[in-house]
C-alpha cells in the first residue's frame, strides 16, 4: 500500500509514535474510555516521546516534520486511540502557532513548557451558535487603552479539562466581519475565564471536549498573537492539513478494525468450518480492505498536494469525507463479523466506532466537505 516518502528524522518520529501507541496508549486507552477521562500526564508522557513539538522548528526544540509525516504519526496513534491522537494534534497545532507567529517574548514564555507537556494548549475557535461556521465569531475582544477585554463563549474545545494556555479567536471589530478576527494567548487561570464541564458523549473521552466562558477577561497588548485581518486566515490556513490528518486517523482505525476481526474469523468455527470460510464474511472484510486502501490513497494524496502547492482544499475535503464515512461503516462491519464478541470491552472496536463517528464532525462536518467539493465542481464546469 502507498506510503509517504519520509526523511530519517520523520521516520524516527513515526517510530516514536508507534512505540508510544503500542505501549502507553495501549495500556491506558480502554480505562480512560470506561472512566470517561484522560489524565493530564498523557501530555507529559507524549512529550518524552517527542510528540508535543512535531511541527516546531528543530532550532526551537521541536521535530519540524512535514505534513505526510504528521499524518503518519496520527495514523499510528489512532490505531490505538484516535481521541488521544486528536488531543495531541490540537496541542501541536497550538505550539506551531506560537513558533510561527509568536513574538520572542511569547516564544520564551510559552514554548518550553508546551514542548515538555507541562502546559497544555487549546484552540478556541468554535462557538455554541456558530458550529462549523468559523467566520461567525461573536466572542469580542475590545481595546480598552491598556489591552483588550474579551467576552463570549466557546464550545467543542479539545483538551478543555487540562488546557493551561488558550488560543482564543475573537472579533475586534464586528463591522469588519472575518477581517476583524484576531488571536490571543490567554492563560486559563486569567480572571474571568470559566472552564465548563467536559461533554457527556457517545465516546472518545480522551479528546476532552468541552467549553470555556470569557467574562470581562482583561489581557495586555502582548497577548495578541495574530492581529486582526490575519486571524481568520491563520485559523483557516491549517484546515487542509487538519482534514487530511483526520483522514489518516481513519486509516489507523480501519487498520485496527481488520487486525482485530480477521484473527477471530480465522480461528473461530461455525457450521463445521472457520468463519473466514463463510463467503458473506469474506466479502464484508474484502469491502473493508478496499475502503482501507482507498482511504490511504486519498489521505496521502492530499498530503502530497498540500506539500506541493501549500493548499489542497478539494483533495482534503474528499479525503476527510470518504475516510470518515468508510471508517464508520468498516468498523461496523468488523464488529458485526465478530458477532456479539465485538461488543466486549476487551476488544477496541466499540471505542473505535465511536471515534469514527466523532471524526465525521471534526474540522468541519461531512456536509461542510460537500460544500467545498461542490464549489470546486462548479468552478471546474463554469467554463
Amino acid at each position: 500500500m502507498t506510503k509517504p516518502d519520509l526523511s530519517k528524522s520523520e521516520q524516527a518520529a513515526v517510530a516514536a509514535a508507534r512505540d508510544f501507541a503500542s505501549g502507553y496508549l495501549q495500556r491506558n486507552s480502554q480505562t480512560w474510555e470506561q472512566e470517561r477521562w484522560m489524565p493530564r500526564e498523557m501530555f507529559q508522557e507524549a512529550a518524552k516521546a517527542g510528540l508535543c513539538g512535531l511541527l516546531v522548528r528543530p532550532e526551537q526544540g521541536g521535530m519540524g516534520i512535514g505534513t505526510s509525516a504528521l499524518m503518519k504519526v496520527m495514523e499510528e496513534l489512532s490505531y490505538v486511540d484516535m481521541a488521544a491522537a486528536f488531543a495531541l494534534v490540537v496541542h501541536n497545532n497550538h505550539v506551531r502557532f506560537i513558533d510561527k507567529a509568536g513574538s520572542p517574548e511569547q516564544i520564551t514564555r510559552f514554548l518550553p513548557k508546551m514542548l515538555a507537556g507541562e502546559s497544555v494548549g487549546a484552540f478556541l475557535l468554535t462557538e455554541p451558535q456558530g458550529g462549523s461556521d468559523a467566520a461567525a465569531i461573536t466572542t469580542s475582544a475590545l481595546p480598552d487603552g491598556r489591552g483588550y477585554v474579551l467576552n463570549g463563549e466557546k464550545a467543542w474545545i479539545t483538551n478543555t479539562p487540562h488546557a493551561d494556555l488558550l488560543n482564543v479567536f475573537a472579533q475586534t471589530n464586528p463591522d469588519a466581519g472575518s477581517k476583524g478576527i484576531a488571536s490571543f494567548q490567554v492563560p486559563a487561570d486569567t480572571p474571568g475565564v470559566t472552564r465548563l464541564p467536559a461533554y457527556d458523549m457517545l465516546g472518545g473521552y480522551a479528546i476532552g471536549a468541552g467549553g470555556f466562558r470569557l467574562e470581562d477577561v482583561r489581557v495586555s497588548e502582548d497577548a495578541l498573537l495574530v492581529p486582526a485581518g490575519q486571524g481568520f486566515k491563520a485559523a483557516m490556513a491549517g484546515i487542509d492539513i487538519a482534514r487530511a490528518c483526520v483522514a489518516a486517523m481513519c486509516v489507523g482505525l480501519l487498520r485496527a478494525g481488520l487486525d482485530t476481526a480477521m484473527p477471530r474469523l480465522m480461528t473461530r468455527h461455525a457450521f463445521g468450518r472457520p468463519l473466514a470460510g463463510q463467503q458473506g464474511l469474506q466479502w464484508q472484510m474484502a469491502d473493508v480492505s478496499t475502503s482501507l486502501r482507498a482511504c490511504t490513497l486519498l489521505a496521502y494524496d492530499a498530503a502530497r498536494l498540500i506539500e506541493r502547492d501549500g493548499a489542497a482544499p478539494e483533495a482534503a475535503a474528499h479525503a476527510k469525507k470518504f475516510a470518515t464515512e468508510a471508517a464508520f461503516a468498516g468498523l461496523h462491519a468488523c464488529m458485526q463479523a465478530m458477532g456479539a464478541d465485538g461488543l466486549k470491552q476487551e476488544f477496541p472496536l466499540a471505542r473505535h466506532l465511536a471515534a469514527a463517528k466523532m471524526a465525521q464532525y471534526l474540522d468541519g462536518t461531512t456536509e461542510i466537505q460537500n460544500v467545498v467539493i461542490s464549489r470546486a465542481l462548479q468552478k471546474a464546469y463554469s467554463g
